[in-house]
């Protein structure tokens, strides 16, 4: 169960759709016991199995095809499917009994927050967002305060020497959080970001910090030569304009406006 339980979760961590089936009911003499398991992604059987042979090959397909819909259709209700095969009369196996399987797509979120720096705004902000529909990664050269941060499934956590080298890894529909030591290494993380921006721009780029900080990226910007227009791309000071300066308080302003920008972007495109 434990394996089982690992897979989903590495499966989870790639954001590709997948479906889990299960056997819930039998009667008679079947291949596997109640309660057996297989993963099924686009290229076809990932882990575990339902049976081997005919079943397996009848739950296969229709994993595929659920996945196909998903993939056109996006719609909610038909995310499960529940199916009872009689072996011998559906499959024309010699075995005699039937199973009860029940299929369920798992679409991990397309939303991708990279959040660099693990102190203390960035715990708190976490803590928030790990509870929610999104994929995150923190990137941190601290090892020890990447420690600190909790497990879950949806947060990845990245140990590196320079943060700047990671820009090149960022998904492309990232919403990028800036939440380092402060302004000597959150700029150059901007900067690097805004060398490829034309070519990847990112739904959302914040730094936390005061308007002092937001002067002193603007000047960042003029002396690195990019484009007057890319200091609108940046968020900062980071956070709806609610509540006090404490972690808590700045990491709820924070998601919030990182809902916000969610929505409205996937509003705009809907529209």
């Amino acid at each position: 169960m434990f394996e089982y339980f690992n897979q989903v979760s590495n499966l989870l961590s790639t954001g590709e759709p997948f479906v889990s089936a299960i056997i819930v009911d039998s009667i008679g003499s079947v291949p596997q016991e109640d309660g057996s398991k297989m993963l099924v992604t686009k290229d076809g059987l990932y882990y575990g199995t339902v049976g081997g042979g005919k079943i397996e090959k009848r739950a296969l397909e229709i994993a595929l095809e659920m996945l196909e819909q998903f993939k056109i259709e996006k719609v909610e209700n038909k995310t499960t499917r529940l199916l009872k095969i009689n072996l011998n009369q559906d499959l024309g196996m010699t075995c005699g009994g039937s199973v009860s399987l029940f299929f369920e797509v798992h679409a991990p979120s397309g939303w991708n927050i990279v959040i660099f720096g693990a102190g203390h705004c960035s715990q708190a902000l976490i803590e928030i967002l790990i509870k929610l529909n999104c994929r995150i990664i923190c990137v941190d050269p601290r090892q020890a305060w990447l420690d600190r941060l909790p497990q879950s499934f949806n947060l990845e956590k990245v140990c590196v020497a320079d943060m700047t080298t990671y820009v090149e890894k960022l998904p492309r529909n990232a919403y990028v959080v800036l939440m380092t030591m402060g302004h000597s290494t959150d700029s150059p993380i901007m900067l690097e970001i805004f060398k490829n921006w034309r070519d990847r721009p990112l739904p959302y780029l914040g730094a936390i910090g005061s308007k002092s900080k937001a002067a002193h990226l603007m000047k960042d910007i003029d002396q690195a030569g990019f484009p007057i227009e890319y200091k609108q791309k940046i968020f900062c000071p980071i956070g709806l304009q609610i509540g006090n300066n404490s972690p808590q308080e700045i990491a709820i302003s924070v998601a919030a406006q990182l809902l916000s920008e969610r929505d409205r972007q996937n509003s705009s495109q809907t529209t």
